[in-house]
């Protein structure tokens, strides 16, 4: 109790704010950071996924591969890359390690929204005469749409909350916040910067889920789920006495 009311203290003091120790410069870093490694990953595992989804051929071995990665320490990778020649190159281990991480969900959530487009809608679509690029735009996107936006919003939350391992790597971010109240004995400092890493997940969060409703190219659109098959299940009678 003393420790959640000591970080109380100390996200309420403005001295912990200002400067480049602060926690506006911390954020900012970690932001940005977190941007660039869902972007780098955005355009490797989308782009894939996509076209594997619409040919419907190598995505279940490209998908496999990908999700290797879920197996493999985000630390570990970010050390090893740290003492190779790339760790020379300021965040680039960081980046790397992420990249890495944020790649599955990615990958494996678009790849499955593309396959379990309604097949009869597509091919409907293609019966009218549609290209192969007006199937994949004005048809299979929009309805796997959902599970894209799934696979966004898990792989942000995840790199937003591992981005605090850069901090273990002489990077920036909320994560030295936490490292620099392990390094005082500040155990206030480290909740706080934990709560601040958290708080930024649920924000981060709580956006792409209004972003994902606002931008949905079918809203109002898609049946309303009753159950798992759109049945919704009998009620049970009752025997009369």
């Amino acid at each position: 109790m003393d420790a959640i009311t000591g970080a109380w203290d100390w996200l309420g003091s403005a001295a912990n704010w200002a400067g480049e120790s602060g926690v506006w410069h911390r954020l900012g870093q970690h932001v940005q950071l977190s941007v660039v490694c869902l972007a780098i990953s955005c355009l490797l595992a989308l782009p894939v996924a996509l076209y594997l989804g619409h040919l419907g051929k190598g995505g279940a071995l490209a998908v496999n591969l990908a999700n290797v990665g879920r197996a493999v320490p985000t630390y570990a990778v970010l050390v090893l890359l740290t003492l190779s020649p790339l760790g020379k190159a300021g965040d680039w281990p960081t980046i790397v390690a992420l990249v890495l991480f944020a790649v599955p969900p990615l990958l494996t959530n678009a790849y499955v929204g593309m396959r379990e487009a309604d097949r009869d809608v597509v091919e409907a679509a293609r019966g009218m005469g549609m290209s192969g690029r007006q199937l994949l735009l004005r048809v299979e996107l929009p309805l796997a749409y959902p599970l894209i936006m799934t696979g966004l919003r898990s792989a942000s939350v995840q790199v937003v909350a591992t981005v605090t391992l850069a901090a273990l790597a002489g990077g920036g971010g909320l994560g030295r916040i936490i490292t620099a109240g392990f390094g005082n004995y500040d155990t206030p400092q480290v909740v706080a910067g934990a709560v601040l890493v958290a708080g930024l997940a649920l924000l981060v969060e709580a956006v792409l889920v209004a972003v994902e409703r606002l931008c949905d190219p079918m809203r109002g659109k898609r049946p309303a789920r009753t159950g798992r098959r759109g049945i919704r299940a009998p009620r049970k009678e009752t025997a009369a006495a």
